[in-house]
């Protein structure tokens, strides 16, 4: 096993998940306010955001640092 993705937090993954995951948790409201991304502020759609996300790094590391920073006691309760 490659012991640099066992390392990485986001491994296995997937970015449909995690925006999922952020959207149920803050709500598009509050995601917008915490990630300043068109996306999700006009019409926003898990589809839309993935589209964008997956073209724009630097937005789709907003969102995955989001998401660790959010879900970090739960991600690391499973590596236990």
């Amino acid at each position: 096993m490659n012991t640099e993705q066992f390392k990485n937090p986001m491994h296995g993954v997937t970015l449909e998940s995690v925006v999922v995951k952020l959207v149920e948790h803050y709500g598009w409201d509050e995601l917008a306010n915490r990630i300043k991304i068109n996306c999700f502020k006009n019409d926003p759609s898990v589809k839309s955001s993935l589209k964008f996300l997956r073209k724009t790094p630097w937005a789709r590391e907003q969102v995955e640092q989001l998401y660790l920073s959010t879900f970090a006691a739960q991600t690391e309760v499973r590596k236990s």
